[in-house]
């Protein structure tokens, strides 16, 4: 079967439809941003001259602002003290569009708050001081808990847990919920602090970093095989559907019970600050599945989301519009450098996106007369893909597939017509009447079509499936015709 495709826009349509209920631990994220002028003659740390602050919703807290900024509806449960940390949360959260907060209050613990001294011009983070107690909450603070979580599942398409260790998520609450959640039917994600893992048994997909997986499973963790190797007995321990392990810039890979694992490679992005980006990740995995997303399109979806999350400061949220631009985003080559000309050109151009570890794709056409549903297809195969590179047919070729009185425009001018648009990473014309010969030279990862062929009917679906790859068919917009455009130009009638 090809592998489907949700386009951005009928994904973000579906995701402000759903609602995830949240549960972990809150807490008050304060960032203090200065010079670092001198060293203190007392002793040889870093002064920081305090210029600005800012505070932000953090831990579980930024998770649920990241759901809510990425376009469904979260309820959120979690636990505060009796003191102004609580307080200022608590008036955060119910001013934030997008968020029911039911916050349970512990008057015998502080409300987790941590404050981070940061250097302005290097975005460096000089200390960080915390105010909490990590400790599990009492049995009548776990009973309120249960309380708040059992009436809110029926409301969500998904659950989404969110462990700090800071007490909220103790076995019993963990218990209660997954086991609620797996009798109504509701998908649970859990990102783990626990490294006994058998108290989230039941979760469908566990999402720890590197390092926690490394530790839990007593494995180095530092290739995808060895990710693969090591999920085996912990998958069948927490009896989940998948584990999906974050490494970074090193990107991310998800190991099903059923299937092949998924090595999706981290954006190149200027990493500001990963406060949080973990939070990011767990919140757009929620979004996706919830909206029904295949398993690669919520990796691209998290992944993406990551990238932005970590170009900003302090613990941020992502938008649609942020997101939209990093998975559709600005051309890595200048038009005039996307068509290819010279011998050995598009081997070498090649040989660096694989080095990189970038995913190429690849779609073909004659694209005689540019129109909307041209750059329909074409925008949604850049989303399936790392780099897009387009077959296009030489005149010779639209000539003996279209008639003698075709193409309208030259080859040359519809490649430049197609490496303006920032979707295409690189326009190669062939002679061939079929691509097949030019899909052999590439082997791409993803092999596009629009949704009027069949697996069967994409020239090269042997060759891209062979070597791994998938075929993806896109639903095409209908109305949209070069024929009747040339036909209706030229004075004729539909």
């Amino acid at each position: 079967m090809p592998t489907p495709i949700l386009d951005f826009d009928a994904l973000t349509q579906a995701i402000s439809g759903r609602t995830v209920l949240c549960i972990g631990d809150i807490m008050l994220d304060e960032f203090v941003y200065g010079e670092v002028s001198r060293i203190s003659p007392e002793a040889p740390t870093p002064v920081i001259a305090a210029q600005r602050s800012e505070i932000h919703i953090g831990g579980a807290g930024n998770v649920a602002r990241n759901i809510a900024s990425l376009g469904a509806r979260c309820v959120f449960v979690g636990l505060v003290g009796e003191d102004d940390a609580g307080r200022q949360l608590a008036s955060a959260m119910a001013g934030y569009a997008g968020i029911e907060s039911a916050l349970v209050c512990d008057p015998s613990r502080p409300t987790t708050r941590k404050v981070r001294f940061v250097s302005e011009h290097f975005s460096t983070h000089m200390l960080r001081a915390d105010w909490e107690q990590a400790s599990a909450a009492s049995d009548e603070v776990e009973t309120w808990l249960i309380e708040a979580i059992l009436p809110q599942i029926a409301r969500a398409d998904i659950v989404l847990l969110s462990d700090y260790a800071k007490g909220v998520l103790t076995a019993r609450v963990i218990r209660h919920t997954i086991d609620a959640a797996r009798a109504a039917g509701k998908p649970v994600i859990v990102d783990p602090k626990s490294l006994n893992w058998a108290i989230y048994r039941g979760a469908t997909l566990l999402t720890p970093n590197r390092k926690e997986f490394a530790e839990a499973t007593r494995s180095r963790a530092d290739t995808p095989q060895s990710i693969v190797d090591a999920s085996e007995d912990v998958i069948r321990l927490a009896d989940c559907e998948a584990i999906l392990v974050t490494q970074g810039e090193h990107g991310m890979t998800l190991v099903p019970r059923h299937g092949e694992a998924v090595h999706v490679p981290a954006f190149p992005v200027k990493v500001r600050d990963v406060s949080g980006a973990g939070d990011t990740v767990a919140a757009a995995l929620a979004v996706s599945i919830a909206a029904g997303a295949d398993w690669d399109t919520a990796l691209r979806i998290a992944s993406a989301a990551a990238a932005v999350a970590v170009g900003k400061q302090g613990t941020a949220s992502v938008s649609v519009d942020e997101l939209r631009r990093k998975i559709l985003p600005h051309a890595t080559l200048a038009a005039e450098e996307k068509v290819i000309s010279a011998p050995g050109q598009l081997e070498a151009q090649l040989a660096e996106w694989k080095r990189e570890g970038l995913r190429v794709g690849f779609t073909n056409g004659c694209f005689d007369i540019l129109h909307p549903g041209h750059v329909k297809v074409l925008t949604a195969a850049r989303a399936a893909c790392d780099r897009l590179i387009v077959g296009l047919n030489s005149d010779a070729s639209v000539r003996r597939l279209k008639g003698a009185d075709r193409p309208v425009q030259d080859e040359r001018a519809r490649a430049e017509v197609l490496a303006a648009l920032e979707a295409v990473d690189l326009v190669v014309i062939f002679e061939d009447d079929t691509p097949i010969d030019l899909i052999g030279r590439i082997t791409p990862s993803v092999l596009v079509k629009g949704g009027d062929y069949t697996r069967e009917q994409v020239v090269g679906h042997e060759v891209v499936e062979a070597a791994g790859g998938t075929v993806v068919l896109v639903d095409i917009l209908k109305g949209f015709s070069t024929t009747a455009l040339v036909h209706r130009a030229r004075g004729g009638t539909e």
